[in-house]
């Protein structure tokens, strides 16, 4: 119900405030008295019960109305139901609080052989949180019917059996429990048998047969009888079975032979077994007692030898060999027994007829085994005497001597013949005689026999002995050991025995000393008797003689021949220096002495030969090592360099002599060299000629550094200026690459060696980027470079350079231009496989050259289009603020042999994507969350053959991403596996997924399907990471094979029909169709195989016995069985199958129980044992003897355990897992000697170990979190579990560390993470909450899970103003809608809570309507004019502006926003004087006389407007003389500017211009008319009275018109030129625009520091700034006369390339933006544009 007692007082005082809300007594009264019922319901539990069967979503309980709450409480407090396992299998209606079944319930599924069926789930609460455990019974409906295991049943009953025995029968299962189980048995209709029922212990119900009348076989052989089990449903289900009865004979009959005696005749040596008669009785019974088996009885044992007894069938056959001449007749009595014990006997007689089988025998009378060689002809060798047994013409025979022998045949008496010699022998040709005499005799099959005589011919001694070689030459090595054996003399003598018998011995010659060898006189080895000495005897020769031991004795002689050789046994002797001599008084050498100079040489000499004399001569020590060297063979020494005058005066010499022997021996001289300053003449002309110098080596020295600086720097300067070339070339698309030229060969001077030499690798579209030459890991040398002198190259590059099109030479390659059609040259991808490994001034990195030959493609994959969406299975998977916009298309057909590969061109027009990181924790977060929230979860499936090659493709990772080959380089994509081995690779450069190792689908998942290879693909910049399955399919690759190619199956002849037997089953590794699917037999009489399925879908063999046995006509039934896949083409395995059919076996083995049941330990060793099962067979011999065999079972039980087939002791093949298999079930046969067979089962209970961590499973998680939130505020539900038991599955839980969050405990394994104190989001905005579990097993095993809690908002934080006070200023006239500015508030909060809204107070009363002048924007702050203002009537005014946020209730705060109008230059000058309404005629008046600087007239004018704009200034616009008169520039007073002259006119028109100082500028004229008089009087005449013939001047109105035309013409004629000139330069750049938007992605221009030769120089140019300090200027499309200014930018520029990603060709986010675009943005935090001090006010900077 609703738990806890604090629960119950929570709702206590819930319902409590309800009550108080709703204001009514008597509600309040009705809701305590309900809160009192609830707690008083206290802990119980709700329980309700459900049918099985019933359809989905069927009604349960309604769980609102049971709790007493309403359904808007059940959604608001997040109510859920969770069921206890792995299965959900209710679902809770918050919105009705109804519980109904998810899927529909099958109790015996469920709850399988159980009485009560009680499905436990609990139903959690939130805000608080509470938990109610719940029951559901699931009632049983008799939804099952009685099933008996077989559909018939056998029972074999002997025709003997008394009336009352009872038959046990197999019980029918009935799956349904109670009164829907089994209730009752019945028997069909029978005379025989009734029917007997009882009950078992658990309560089951059995039936028994029992007889009632009294069987006779020969009355009725066999019963069929049915039975049926009954339930007790309504209505009542029931089950049948067959029930066969067989009657058993009884033996009352004895075997009748056919006849008494049986009279055979046969002939001698009749062939072994050859029938010779077939006795046979009848047995009228069936069975065993009409099986009748014969034996031979009263019968001599040499009949029983000669024949033999088929005791089955009564066959007598011939066994041994029939003699005619041994026995004529022979009698025999066989005896025919039944199986009851039952005998007849008849006679059998056979006469044996004689035939011509005996050939002659020859006997030998005497025999002279050994003649001498020298006996005479006619010399009587042998006597022998030939007989054969047979009689008549058989018996009759003659001799003869096969071949040409020197012997004859001379017949004495009776059959007696004498072999004689007929010629003299000669032992020596033929040593002995193998004579053979052959005896035939006159029948008519001749039969003959030789008899072989073997005569020896003796030795005379006529041969002496012969030596091999007349020479023989043996060599052996000086400082040898005594008695040392260097090789052997033979002869050979032709006699034998002793006079073949040779001794060796040396001829002693007189006036010689004693040799130094001896040899043996028995077997000829020569030994040396003492050392010698290669110096001092190099060969000498001796005289062997031969002697053979006839009488008398002959011989002969051979010359040996000794040669010493040469070993390594002196070491080289120094003759010149002596060693004697000191080193000091050495040899002299002058300090002008150049390289080469003789110094002195060195002489040695060794006593050996040979190479071992061979001498060289090295340096080993010297005072100035580099100044001396010595020749290697000739010792001389000289001077390696010039003597400096730095070198010691005095210098010493170890000079090494060494031979070349084995091992090497030497010696050491020592000199001693002096410095000398000279010699005199005659000593220079004695001394020998010095070598031609070399060059000094510091000069040498300084030319190579010096050359190589200058060939760098021009180097460095071509390459700057193709770079320079390339990239213009670039920018105007034309498609070609750099030429790199070619470095310059090895020499002694100059260029540095071919190890020093670097590779510049450029990648594409960056020919411009800056480098540096770093130290190579391993230079990369083109293929067009020649092969230095003395050295071996390695380069990886140079392994595909050699192919790398028809030109071989490095720069050719580069010249080749790249054409549409064709991918690019060989030589381009040389150095650029790698497209991000570029040499940047800011990388630390090596680039390494390597060559990648990409798959082949039809066509370049079309770069993604912001706009279009994403195919494959990843699709969707990109989020849009984190990817460039605006990439354009760009297809282009590839060359067939170039298909696969990326073009320059191509790689150089992809966007460059920036690897910074935005500054600051919150933009970091930002991007963050940006990420996280691209990811999917989604999950992509391939599919891949097992045992693909290496290389295999299997997908395209970056096509199915819908990103391409360079995004997937450049995001570093790779593949991370789901286990320790990597069987897939990636191609991040063709996004190609291939196979790594070749995989085996049996070795990875054995029976497993489907078998899945899982990784994920990982993807950074922005990180993202994509789940993937490779499935492997399965291939035919493995035949059914039988673990032993011969079953040999023992079946008693007893076995009835239909008997079946179990085969051992052939194993496949192949799953499915691929596995094996059926056995076949080859074709016999007697079984047929019957193909079955396991429980498990494996596939066995059964043989069915189709006629019965019969060992009389067949002992042994042989045929072969054959498993077949399901495969194409199919796969088979074959076995033979050998059925020996035994003796009648009336025992079979019993076991001792038939049910073991053992437990043992989890992860026990291998061979460990688990149980011993016994059978006992009451039978002997070897029908007793008993063999064990586990059978009917798994392979995974095959794989586990083993028996002893002799003990049955069963053990373990390897360790067994408790969380795998709790129960093994194993099946152990015992089989007697008889074929027998019983069974047993073993139950193996795993007993548990703590070998398993506790499980953490999250059943609900709040990610996020009011900061409001109380205390006990659910913030996760979850389960441990822990796969052990006991005290190993007991489980704690903790959270570690100091966080204000505790674990609640809600039942058994449920517990919920709850706050433990309030929360403040602007402290900490989320929590990483670990939790642990921890369990009591030994040793104690723990597991953790992190939980990220996000805090969300509440409106606690008011807005704030950044100031108290703005000030904006206003020029006047403006009109409606001008923006002043903006205000900025800032609020703590988040979300809805931060949206700050801006509205204007009402002024106080009295107060201007300030209200009518301006306007805020609520949402952004900007203020702008309602109406234009004039400064002349309003300068300044004050209004106050609040800023609430959007929380609820909402929170302000007020500003004060003040506004200074500004003046603007509106109003002209007004001239007070002169008026404009007076005559210009009636003007001013100056006399002739006047000076210069006289004062004419005073122009006064006044400007309404302030400041500048009323600053005024005075100017001569129009004048009469221009020259005459000038005006004060800011007096405005009018001056003679010279003295006034006779012919000046006496009438002057003036006009001044008067112009205020404003932007832009007003002005106003004034017309002074001026009379040049002589006198006043005579002005006044002038003025009144004109002369009537002259008339009066006026100002020429028309030609001032016309200068004013002339002026507007040439005004509009210079803006119009300057216009064509703005408008062409527009033209151009937009055509170039226009060019690099084919190229390029039509977005914000970005240039980095890559972009630009040098890193920029400072304001006071005073060096390079560093890279932090670089500003990047960011131009939009066509905007190249855009302004900017130089702003601190958003996002940093990159370090380094290692930083920013090196080798990645993306482009930089921009980090500037417009200025408008910063005012109208109410969040910018960019500060103020920064200006040079020197720059005045409001002066932009243009790009």
């Amino acid at each position: 119900m609703l738990g806890t007692t604090e629960d119950g007082g929570w709702l206590f005082w819930r319902l409590m405030a309800c009550g108080r809300r709703s204001g009514d007594s008597k509600r309040q009264v009705i809701l305590f008295i309900l809160c009192v019922c609830v707690c008083q319901s206290g802990a119980e539990t709700l329980r309700y019960s459900l049918a099985e069967e019933m359809e989905k979503d069927s009604f349960v309980a309604n769980i609102a109305k049971d709790l007493g709450i309403s359904p808007s409480q059940l959604a608001a407090r997040k109510a859920r139901v969770v069921s206890e396992g792995n299965e959900q299998l209710f679902r809770l209606n918050q919105n009705t609080g109804v519980l109904t079944a998810k899927e529909s319930l099958d109790r015996e599924e469920i709850c399988p052989q159980s009485d009560t069926c009680t499905l436990f789930f609990k139903i959690f609460f939130e805000n608080p949180l509470q938990l109610i455990r719940g029951e559901v019974e699931v009632r049983d409906v008799n939804d099952n019917s009685p099933v008996f295991p077989e559909k018939e049943m056998v029972l074999e009953i002997p025709e003997t059996t008394s009336l009352g025995s009872r038959f046990p029968l197999e019980s029918a299962r009935d799956k349904d429990m109670g009164s829907n189980g089994l209730q009752n048995y019945s028997l069909g209709s029978n005379s025989h048998f009734s029917l007997a029922l009882g009950t078992g212990k658990g309560g089951a119900k059995y039936a028994e047969l029992v007889l009632e009348r009294q069987l006779d076989r020969e009355e009725q052989r066999q019963l069929n009888l049915l039975l049926t089990a009954t339930d007790g449903g309504s209505p009542p289900r029931s089950g049948t079975a067959q029930v066969r009865i067989v009657v058993l004979d009884a033996n009352d009959n004895i075997p009748v032979f056919g006849r008494e005696v049986y009279e055979v005749r046969l002939a001698e040596n009749s062939p072994p077994k050859q029938l010779v008669v077939r006795v046979a009785a009848a047995d009228p019974d069936e069975g065993s007692n009409g099986k009748v088996r014969y034996a031979f009885t009263q019968t001599s044992e040499r009949s029983r030898q000669l024949f033999e007894l088929n005791s089955a069938t009564g066959e007598i056959r011939v066994a041994g060999n029939l003699d005619f001449e041994e026995a004529e007749n022979h009698e025999m009595v066989v005896r025919a027994t039944d199986g009851g014990g039952l005998s007849a006997h008849c006679k059998v007689q056979v006469e044996v007829l004689d035939v011509n089988d005996n050939a002659p025998e020859v006997a030998l009378t005497s025999l002279t085994a050994s003649i001498p060689e020298d006996a005479p002809p006619r010399t009587v060798v042998a006597l022998f005497s030939v007989r054969d047994r047979d009689s008549g013409e058989n018996g009759r025979t003659e001799c003869a001597i096969d071949g040409d022998l020197p012997f004859s045949l001379t017949p004495t008496f009776d059959n007696y013949y004498e072999l004689r010699t007929n010629a003299a022998l000669d032992r020596e040709r033929t040593a002995e005689y193998n004579i053979t005499i052959t005896a035939m005799d006159w029948g008519t099959t001749r039969l003959s026999s030789r008899e072989s005589i073997f005569v020896q011919i003796s030795d005379v001694n006529d041969n002496p002995p012969e030596f091999t070689q007349e020479i023989y030459t043996m060599s052996i090595t000086e400082n040898n050991s005594a008695m040392l054996r260097i090789g052997s003399v033979n002869a050979t003598d032709a006699d034998a025995g002793k006079n073949a018998r040779v001794n060796y011995a040396l001829v002693r010659q007189e006036g010689k000393e004693q040799p130094d060898v001896s040899v043996n006189s028995e077997n000829g080895d020569v030994y040396i008797l003492r050392p010698l000495d290669y110096e001092e005897v190099r060969a000498f020769e001796v005289v062997v003689r031969a002697t053979d031991g006839g009488s008398p004795p002959l011989s002969a002689q051979a010359v040996l021949r000794v040669v010493v050789r040469d070993e390594n046994d002196n070491a080289p002797v120094v003759l010149h220096p002596p060693l004697d001599s000191s080193a000091a008084a050495g040899e002299l050498v002058p300090r002008w002495a150049r390289a080469g100079y003789l110094v002195a040489k060195v002489v040695a000499v060794d006593a050996d030969a040979g190479q071992n004399a061979w001498l060289s001569y090295e340096l080993a020590k010297a005072t100035e090592p580099g100044l001396f060297r010595v020749g290697l063979h000739s010792g001389e020494v000289r001077t390696a360099r010039a003597v400096a005058e730095r070198d010691a005066p005095r210098q010493r010499l170890v000079v090494l002599v060494r031979d070349r022997g084995q091992p090497p021996r030497s010696a050491t001289a020592t000199l001693g060299i002096a410095l000398v300053d000279g010699f005199s003449d005659a000593h220079l002309r004695v001394s020998e000629e010095a070598p031609a110098a070399e060059p000094d080596g510091p000069l040498t020295l300084y030319l190579i550094v010096c050359l190589a600086c200058v060939s760098a720097l021009f180097l460095a300067t071509a390459v700057a200026a193709v770079v320079v070339k390339v990239r213009r070339a670039r920018r105007s698309e034309a498609e070609t690459l750099p030429t790199f030229p070619k470095p310059a060969t090895e020499s002694n001077a100059g260029s540095l060696p071919r190890s020093y030499v670097y590779d510049v690798c450029f990648a594409a579209g960056t020919v411009n980027s800056e480098f540096r030459f770093l130290r190579p890991l391993f230079p990369c040398l083109p293929a067009g470079l020649p092969p230095g002198p003395g050295e071996q190259r390695s380069s990886v590059c140079s392994q595909d350079a050699a192919n790398l099109g028809e030109e071989g030479d490095w720069a050719a390659q580069g010249r080749a231009p790249l054409s549409e059609d064709t991918g690019p040259r060989p030589a381009e991808a040389a150095c650029t496989a790698n497209r991000g490994m570029e040499l940047n001034v800011n990388s630390d990195q090596n680039p390494w050259c390597t060559h990648q030959r990409r798959g082949s493609s039809a066509q370049l994959p079309d770069p993604p289009s912001p706009g279009l969406g994403r195919a494959g299975p990843f699709a969707g998977l990109h989020h849009p603020g984190l990817v460039c916009s605006g990439v354009g298309r760009l297809d282009r057909q590839l060359h067939p042999a170039h298909r696969g590969r990326r073009s320059v061109g191509w790689e150089a027009m992809e966007l460059r994507k920036s690897a910074e990181r935005l500054p600051g924790r919150a933009v970091a977060l930002i991007l963050l969350l940006l990420c996280v929230s691209g990811m999917r979860a989604e999950t992509a499936l391939y599919s891949v053959p097992e045992e693909a090659e290496r290389g295999s493709f299997v997908a395209n990772i970056a096509k199915d991403l819908g990103l391409t080959g360079e995004e997937l380089s450049a995001r570093q994509a790779r593949l991370v596996p789901e286990g320790e081995k990597q069987y897939l690779q990636l191609n991040q450069h063709t996004g190609d997924l291939v196979v790594q190792e070749q995989m085996d689908r049996e070795e990875l998942c054995g029976q497993t399907e489907p078998c899945l290879v899982r990784f994920e693909v990982l993807l950074e910049s922005p990180l993202q990471s994509f789940r993937a399955e490779v499935s492997l399919t399965d291939i035919n690759d493995h035949a059914p094979v039988f673990l032993n190619k011969e079953i040999v199956l023992k079946i008693p002849e007893s076995a009835m029909p239909e008997a079946r037997f179990l085969l051992e089953s052939a194993q496949d590794p192949d799953v499915g169709n691929n596995s094996l699917q059926h056995y076949n037999i080859s074709s016999n009489d007697y079984f047929h195989i019957y193909t079955r399925r396991r429980s498990d879908g494996r596939r066995y063999a059964e043989l069915v016995l189709d006629r019965a046995l019969d060992r009389e006509q067949q002992a042994e039934v042989a045929f072969s069985v054959t498993a077949v896949d399901g495969g194409s083409p199919p796969r088979s395995g074959t076995a033979l199958i050998r059925v020996v059919v035994l003796d009648t076996n009336d025992n079979i083995p019993v076991f001792t129980r038939s049910l073991y049941k053992v437990r043992v330990l989890e992860n026990s060793a291998e061979g460990a044992p688990v149980v011993v099962v016994s059978a006992s067979d009451l039978d002997s011999g070897t029908n007793g003897e008993i063999a064990y065999s586990i059978v009917q079972n798994s392979e995974e039980n095959l794989q586990t355990f083993k028996i002893n087939p002799e003990t049955g002791q069963i053990g373990l093949k390897k360790t067994v897992d408790y969380e795998e298999t709790k129960t093994y079930e194993i099946d152990v046969q015992a089989t007697d000697g008889g074929g027998l067979s019983a069974h047993c089962k073993v139950e193996v209970q795993v007993e548990d170990v703590n070998d398993n961590a506790p499980e953490l499973i999250i059943t609900s998680f709040t990610s996020t979190l009011s900061e409001a939130a109380p205390p006990n505020t659910v913030v996760a539900l979850f389960n441990v579990r822990d796969r052990d038991s006991g005290d190993n599955g007991r489980t704690s839980c903790e959270l570690p560390g100091d966080q204000p969050f505790s674990i609640t405990p809600l039942a058994v394994d449920a517990y919920a993470l709850v706050t433990s104190e309030a929360l403040d989001r602007e402290e900490v905005a989320e929590y990483n909450v670990t939790v642990r579990a921890r369990d009591e097993g030994s040793p104690a095993l723990s597991a953790s899970k992190t939980l990220l809690v996000r805090l969300l908002d509440v409106n606690d934080n008011a807005p704030t103003f950044a100031q108290a006070v703005y000030t904006m200023v206003l020029s006047e006239n403006e009109p409606a809608g001008t923006s002043l500015g903006r205000l900025s508030a800032t609020d703590a909060d988040a979300g809805k809570n931060a949206g700050v809204r801006y509205a204007l107070e009402p002024p106080p009363p009295g107060a201007p309507a300030a209200a009518s002048f301006v306007s805020v924007d609520t949402e952004s702050g900007t203020v702008r004019a309602l109406r234009p203002l004039d400064y002349e009537e309003v300068r300044a005014f004050e209004v106050a502006v609040s800023a609430t946020d959007g929380g609820s209730p909402p929170l302000s705060a007020q500003a004060v926003l003040r506004v200074v109008v500004r003046d603007e230059n509106d109003n002209a000058p007004v001239v007070l004087h002169p008026p404009l309404d007076s005559s210009a005629a009636a003007g001013e008046l100056v006399p002739r006389w006047a000076r210069a600087g006289y004062l004419v007239a005073k122009v006064v004018a006044v400007d309404a407007d302030a400041g500048q704009n009323a600053w005024l200034s005075y100017e001569l616009a129009k004048a009469t003389e221009p020259g005459l008169f000038r005006v004060g520039l800011h007096s405005g007073e009018v001056r003679t500017a010279r003295a006034v002259a006779e012919r000046d006119a006496p009438r002057q028109r003036l006009v001044v211009l008067v112009r205020d100082r404003g932007q832009p500028p007003r002005s106003a004229t004034a017309t002074l008319g001026i009379a040049l008089v002589d006198g006043f009087p005579d002005a006044f005449l002038q003025l009144n009275h004109a002369p009537a013939g002259r008339p009066q001047q006026q100002p020429q109105a028309g030609e001032e018109d016309l200068l004013t035309a002339y002026l507007i013409a040439s005004l509009g004629c210079v803006s119009s030129l300057f216009l064509l000139s703005v408008l062409a330069f527009s033209a151009a750049k937009l055509c170039k625009a226009r060019l690099r938007a084919r190229l390029s992605p039509r977005s914000a221009r970005c240039y980095a520091d890559g972009d630009f030769a040098t890193g920029g120089a400072d304001v006071a140019g005073t060096g390079t700034l560093s890279a932090a300090y670089r500003y990047e200027a960011c131009l939009t499309t066509g905007s190249g006369s855009s302004q900017f200014q130089f702003l601190r930018p958003v996002l940093p520029s990159p370090q380094s390339s290692a930083e920013a990603g090196a080798g990645k060709d993306e482009e930089p986010l921009c980090g500037s933006q417009p200025a408008g675009e910063r005012e109208a943005n109410p969040r910018s935090t960019a500060p103020p544009p920064v200006q040079p001090p020197d720059w005045p006010a409001g002066r932009r900077v243009h790009a």
